[in-house]
């Protein structure tokens, strides 16, 4: 089995790749933010957006790809209603990036290219007629090319979870759908299955597809080479034609665009989270998975976890786990160091808030002072008297919390403590 994928991403810049109409913002009015370049109108002439050569030369990089020492743009002709030029401008030869790989857990899968090219327009489809949304017209991407080194379904997925958080650290929203063609070949003929949206859907495809051509094998029927397309209502592919080579669609060199020097361009520290993770659980005698399940899509968890000293780790993976289950996401780094000294592990959701208010621990001494509180409060209200049930121990942690603003558990155990004492007594 071989599988390959061809991913496009959405790149992080303000205007679109060609032009200086705005790539994500007012987009509500259909072909309100466009102009002459993203319309496709004769005698308009694209312009590079610098940006968006330096974020493609750093995910390339990220993606361990060799960079040119100059790069250039190609016209992939092919004739489609979102395609007013009758070409679309992407790279080929000339690619950002090229020979990259990406490492997932046994293995290394190759990148063939990665490569800059402009969003066609966006096609509504009615019943009987469609619309054209030209607002997405040259919006800038890149599209990773890998080579079919996937070989089962597990490899697929942490290829594009180790895919996804890599673009995540450099600046792409992962929360975008991201738009893949999907390359599976069980048998000679390769298959392509065409403009599959998000990652659940993607596994989806490949799973049908595989059990498809499994199927076709198995009952002695050849596999035609050809594009199909995914049904997300029926989880299913389906043939929409015969598949297309390179040299079909016309490659050739994009005249309006001259060659680009990537000497210039400047390359950030690559950070790869799962290489670091492995790095820390090494370091600190810490579960891999734990650390990968925190950094992988979260900067501040890796810059916390990074610069936190071995005899703290536990502690500190231990508290980034508290702040999450309590729902926590906006705490400052005093806060967290703060949080550090203590140990959160059983801390209801009121001790941890006063923690982090900077209430300390009640003391000893406190308590003797809310201890004989209590017993004047219980003598001098006969309600009180003799009870334990939630309703009395209830009232008595309001009028704690009130006097002595203390969150409900530490009220409870001392209310309880208290109770105990005087039974005895």
């Amino acid at each position: 089995m071989k599988i390959g994928l061809e991913v496009h991403v959405a790149l992080p810049t303000k205007t679109k790749l060609f032009c200086n109409d705005l790539a994500y913002e007012n987009q509500d009015i259909p072909n309100s933010n466009v102009c002459p370049v993203c319309l496709g109108l004769p005698g308009s002439k694209p312009v590079l957006n610098k940006k968006a050569l330096e974020i493609s030369a750093n995910i390339a990089n990220s993606l361990n790809c060799k960079i040119p020492a100059k790069t250039s743009f190609v016209r992939k002709v092919y004739f489609y209603p979102d395609l007013p030029k009758g070409y679309q401008i992407t790279q080929l030869d000339g690619a950002i990036g090229k020979e990259g790989y990406i490492s997932i857990k046994n293995k290394k899968v190759g990148i063939r290219r990665v490569q800059i090219e402009e969003d066609p327009a966006k096609i509504l489809r009615e019943k009987d007629y469609s619309l054209i949304d030209f607002n997405r017209s040259g919006v800038p991407l890149n599209e990773i090319v890998t080579e079919p080194d996937i070989e089962n379904l597990e490899e697929l997925k942490e290829l594009i979870k180790e895919l996804r958080s890599i673009l995540y650290y450099n600046g792409v929203d992962i929360n975008q759908e991201i738009k893949s063609d999907l390359n599976i070949s069980l048998a000679e003929n390769r298959v392509e299955i065409k403009n599959v949206t998000g990652i659940k859907n993607l596994i989806s495809a490949a799973e049908y597809e595989i059990q498809r051509q499994s199927q076709l094998i198995k009952d002695g029927k050849d596999v035609i080479m050809e594009t199909r397309t995914y049904k997300e209502d029926t989880e299913e592919t389906v043939s929409s034609r015969e598949k297309e080579t390179e040299e079909e669609y016309g490659f050739i060199f994009e005249s309006d665009l001259t060659f680009y020097e990537t000497s210039n361009i400047k390359l950030n520290k690559v950070v790869i989270p799962s290489k670091i993770a492995h790095e820390l659980a090494e370091k600190n005698g810490y579960s891999e998975e734990t650390i990968r399940e925190l950094v992988m899509f979260n900067k501040r968890n890796l810059y916390l976890l990074s610069n936190t000293p071995k005899e703290d780790f536990s502690k500190a993976v231990a508290l980034i786990e508290k702040f999450y289950s309590f729902g926590i996401m906006d705490y400052s780094d005093n806060q967290f160091e703060m949080m550090l000294k203590y140990d959160v592990s059983s801390m209801d959701k009121g001790t941890f808030m006063s923690r982090i208010e900077g209430k300390e621990p009640i003391k000893e001494a406190d308590k003797k002072e809310i201890e004989e509180y209590l017993i004047l409060t219980i003598k001098q209200d006969s309600t009180l008297q003799g009870r334990e049930d939630e309703k009395a121990i209830g009232f008595l942690i309001g009028k704690l919390k009130q006097k002595y603003h203390m969150d409900s558990k530490e009220a409870k155990e001392i209310i309880e403590k208290t109770i105990k004492t005087q039974k005895v007594n």
